[in-house]
């Protein structure tokens, strides 16, 4: 994807989405964050008394919050980006990290389990507070809203939304995680949307590798499940459906693999191309499970970076159950 687009990254999603998708045919030349660890790495210190969370046992590292966000902010080209809804949601920069939490939702459950480990930053891909920016003004009366708020507060735990600049490294961070844990890395094409399978496989075959490897209970498709799939574009998260339709059409893929769709737009094309003739097929993994892997890409990150703290990767799963 074009370099010039990570460079206006906005505090919206639908634009941030339409910008890094816009040119899905086109080539360019990324360069992982992952290989240059060794240089930016922070010497640090375990002092072995009560951290920021206030338990026993707790380990303060001497490193901030603040450090830690400004390092791997430094890794997205065109960092700082304005207008990024990549703030702190809770606590300070100031905080030294006692123990670090990645995953997709800071959920309750998540915040519980922070504490439990003695961890008091959280970095979460998406939302806290269920909006897009996580405004909180309509929300001040909100018993849920409060309950969450206060126990962020009452455990100086610190929140930090990580989505635009896990996007905007190279290659972007949520895609390598995902494409790493289907192990796809050698079928990817010069147009980083494509990948082209060694063998052909039935949409049927896909679909239970896709579920076997992200541990996937049930996804939704549209398709004949004998149909046979080598050329799949793969679209994580919500790219919203022009976006995906525009990218179906630039690059003919046999099947396209996303996370989330809005069923009045891509569904209904795939629908009506197959009534047209085309062997096209859609597979929906779903938004978390398509962008989990980010997060396990952060903590690998955040491991080599920073080994001296504690860092866990919980999966908050769908908060969607199947029947």
């Amino acid at each position: 994807m074009p370099r010039q687009n990570y460079n206006n990254i906005s505090i919206n999603r639908r634009k941030f989405i339409a910008q890094i998708t816009t040119a899905a045919g086109s080539a360019v030349a990324l360069a992982s964050p992952l290989g240059g660890f060794a240089a930016g790495f922070i010497p640090m210190q375990e002092w072995g008394t009560v951290g920021a969370v206030g338990a026993v046992g707790a380990v303060d590292t001497g490193v901030t919050v603040g450090q830690i966000m400004d390092m791997f902010i430094k890794e997205a080209p065109g960092a700082p980006f304005p207008n990024t809804v990549d703030t702190l949601k809770s606590g300070s920069r100031d905080v030294v990290v006692t123990g670090i939490v990645t995953t997709m939702f800071a959920t309750v459950e998540v915040i519980r389990k922070a504490i439990a480990l003695n961890a008091n930053f959280i970095i979460a891909h998406e939302p806290t507070f269920y909006n897009h920016t996580d405004e909180t003004g309509w929300l001040e009366k909100d018993d849920v809203y409060r309950y969450k708020a206060d126990l962020l507060k009452k455990h100086n735990i610190v929140v930090w939304r990580n989505h635009d600049y896990i996007h905007g490294v190279r290659p972007d961070g949520v895609r390598k995680g995902l494409v790493d844990q289907l192990g796809w890395q050698q079928y990817e094409d010069s147009s980083h949307v494509i990948y082209n399978l060694a063998t052909p496989m039935t949409l049927k075959a896909l679909i239970g590798d896709l579920k076997q490897k992200l541990n996937i209970e049930a996804v939704r498709y549209v398709g004949d499940p004998e149909q046979q799939c080598k050329k799949v574009l793969l679209l994580p998260g919500a790219y919203g459906g022009k976006n995906q339709i525009q990218s179906i059409s630039n690059t003919q893929p046999d099947v396209l693999v996303c996370g989330e769709i809005s069923e009045w737009e891509t569904a209904e094309y795939v629908r009506d191309a197959r009534s047209a003739g085309k062997q096209l097929s859609l597979i929906v993994l779903g938004h978390i499970v398509s962008e989990e892997p980010g997060s396990e890409f952060m903590a690998k990150w955040l491991q080599t970076k920073f080994p001296s703290i504690k860092t866990t990767h919980i999966p908050t799963g769908s908060s969607l159950s199947f029947l």
